[in-house]
């Protein structure tokens, strides 16, 4: 996939390390997000929350400034999920907006079992296809929980493939044309959820992809990682087809125009 990856330089490096508030707030978070080598896409990918055309003009203008440098990425990205991954260093103004978007979602699952992160849905353009041709990839490892999975999002109007561990995962994204979402289960027999939504965040070509937790885990300190690493919905265990319907409709914006 050709793209750009970005770095800090000498003087970005230093404005970032100091704190400097000369440099908008902004722009430090993108340069603290760049404290290692980053590429374009996988930026967008963790700042959702921001159209991509403004993260590209920011990148722009940060190069202008003489804060990052970029040069071209032409390779072809095999994922791997058996790397370390980690979240990209914040600010304080994310890490306050992080904690308020946890007690929300907490608040949420306590209702009705469903959070959507409607800053990072909203900033992505809506799905130009119809429901019968969007693939909901499930990641699942319980043979009846994957069942119950494949029959509501059937039942919903949309196709579905399957894998039913990290390797399996691996291997379909790999082989197969990207899914439009991925509903990922947390706990694993060879990985764990967080780990492989980091990796996905963390890749060019997945940086993107919609993502939606589905899982038993529903202490406000996993939906707070969850939401750290980029997911863009976070469904507890039991849920509906009801439930599951209205999220993937939300997520992959298909009652909106252009959809």
């Amino acid at each position: 996939m050709a793209g750009h990856i970005y770095r800090l330089s000498t003087s970005g490096r230093r404005a970032w390390e100091k704190e400097d508030h000369a440099v908008p707030a902004a722009y430090r978070r993108i340069l603290g997000m760049l404290d290692t080598e980053m590429h374009a896409d996988v930026l967008r990918g963790y700042l959702r929350r921001y159209s991509n055309q403004l993260i590209l003009e920011w990148l722009a203008e940060l190069e202008e400034l003489g804060l990052v440098e970029s040069r071209a990425d032409e390779a072809v990205h095999d994922l791997d999920f058996t790397g370390g991954f980690k979240l990209p260093q914040l600010i304080a103004e994310d890490r306050a907006r992080l904690a308020r978007d946890a007690q929300a979602a907490d608040s949420a699952l306590t209702r009705k079992g469903v959070y959507l992160a409607t800053e990072r849905i909203k900033n992505r353009p809506p799905s130009s296809k119809a429901p019968a041709e969007t693939v909901v990839l499930i990641v699942e490892d319980d043979p009846d929980q994957l069942a119950l999975a494949q029959l509501r999002v059937k039942l919903a109007g949309f196709a579905s493939r399957a894998a039913d561990s990290a390797g399996a995962l691996q291997e379909s994204l790999n082989r197969y044309e990207a899914p439009d979402l991925l509903l990922l289960d947390i706990l694993l027999p060879d990985g764990d959820g967080f780990d492989i939504l980091a990796g996905l965040r963390s890749h060019p070509t997945h940086a993107l992809l919609p993502v939606v937790m589905l899982t038993v885990k529903d202490d406000p300190t996993d939906v707070q990682r969850g939401l750290g690493l980029g997911a863009d919905g976070y469904v507890t265990k039991p849920y509906s087809k009801k439930m599951l319907e209205e999220v993937l409709w939300q997520v992959l914006r298909l009652d909106e125009p252009g959809a």
